[in-house]
């Protein structure tokens, strides 16, 4: 609940915006539904920012009239490198003051008197720094420095918590879990979706870009150990290009059945939301994942699926998903049969799939972090 004394005022919360820019990630569109959840908050009074000078754009229409954009240019390199080591320059240099600042994005801006949070979204660079290009690498000094000089860390699963906590010496009451919404997607486009597989064939449907913790070469594999079985079966890749191509693309011509896997690169949200209703299965297979949105928007699309026991994907799914340990190819494709042919089997995920997406919004997320701001705003 709100402060009582706070709860006939309002908060004035700066949140960083930058994941807006460009296309958008799995973080953009996080950051998106976020802001338009917390503009709709009466006790909150936003303002955004972005930490870019390049490809800033386009990025008031992207902010639309959810939050006021005022701020200076702040130039993101020489700004990350200062705020690994410093406390300065301060976030009231670039913008409008606040109460709360809201690094959305691994790194929040020091502060001279707003109080501060930072999401977390998942610790790859710590646990897996193979799987990182080099700009992900720096979030754990920002992290670091960020935790050190008392900012709370958000995170979007309890997984994620433990392992800032265990990493990075947080205290218990520094890391507020607060869960994501899942992203709401338009009426499918039937006919998009059909131009890319016919609805009357089956087929396996992954969605994620080609990078290596995704691991799509282990689901291309699994997949091609069951194609040799079920000959009418297929496999769409729903996805950007990334700096996991090479494999990935190698994978595929290794592959016993190349012709029945299909690459639609990125696609527009209603043309996702066709090739769901058409799935027999949503398949995951990541190496490690902080939260995860297309298991969950494939269960409230009534999709069974399979992933895997990897970073929070088990907390998130929630026993409503079928779930291999990360890597193990055999597994996989055994998973991947009993969710697309038992029908049984199926019934049941289809079931505890739209029941488990049902306890995920972006209405309870927005509160908690409401919640979150006015509780360390009156703290400081």
């Amino acid at each position: 609940m709100v402060s009582p004394a706070r709860e006939h005022s309002s908060l004035s919360v700066g949140i960083d915006v930058t994941p807006l820019v460009g296309t958008k990630t799995g973080i953009g569109v996080a950051v998106d539904s976020l802001l338009s959840s917390l503009a709709l908050r009466e006790e909150l009074n936003l303002s955004a920012y972005a930490v870019t000078v390049r490809g800033r754009e386009g990025l008031e229409a992207a902010v639309g009239g959810r939050a006021s954009l005022k701020q200076s240019l702040m130039p993101a390199r020489p700004l990350m490198a200062a705020w690994a080591r410093n406390s300065h320059p301060s976030i009231e240099r670039f913008t409008p003051p606040v109460d709360v600042v809201h690094g959305t994005n691994f790194v929040v801006p020091p502060s001279r008197h707003a109080a501060r949070v930072v999401s977390v979204w998942d610790l790859t660079f710590v646990r897996y720094p193979e799987l990182c290009q080099p700009a992900t690498l720096r979030f754990g000094r920002l992290v670091a420095r960020a935790i050190n000089t008392g900012a709370v860390v958000h995170t979007a699963s309890s997984a994620v918590a433990e392992e800032v906590r265990s990493e990075f010496g947080a205290r218990r009451d520094q890391v507020a879990v607060i869960p994501l919404g899942i992203p709401r997607l338009p009426a499918p486009d039937l006919e998009a979706a059909a131009s890319i597989i016919e609805p009357s064939i089956p087929y396996v449907l992954s969605v994620g870009t080609a990078e290596p913790r995704k691991d799509l070469p282990a689901l291309v594999a699994a997949f091609d150990e069951l194609a040799s079985v079920h000959r009418d079966l297929e496999l769409v890749l729903v996805g950007a290009p990334g700096w996991g191509e090479a494999e990935l693309v190698a994978a595929i011509e290794a592959a016993r059945n190349p012709e029945r896997i299909r690459r639609t690169g990125y696609v527009e949200d209603a043309v996702l939301a066709g090739l769901l209703a058409g799935a027999q299965t949503l398949a995951y297979p990541s190496r490690y994942e902080g939260f995860g949105f297309p298991p969950l928007q494939a269960m409230a699309a009534g999709v069974p699926v399979v992933t895997t026991r990897a970073g929070s994907l088990s907390e998130v799914v929630g026993g409503a998903a079928l779930l291999v340990d990360p890597g193990q190819v055999i597994d996989l494709a055994e998973a991947l049969e009993i969710a697309v042919f038992d029908d049984a089997q199926r019934t049941v995920l289809e079931a505890a799939g739209k029941a488990r997406a049902a306890d995920f919004s972006w209405e309870r997320t927005a509160q908690g972090l409401s919640e979150l701001y006015f509780r360390i705003a009156d703290s400081r």
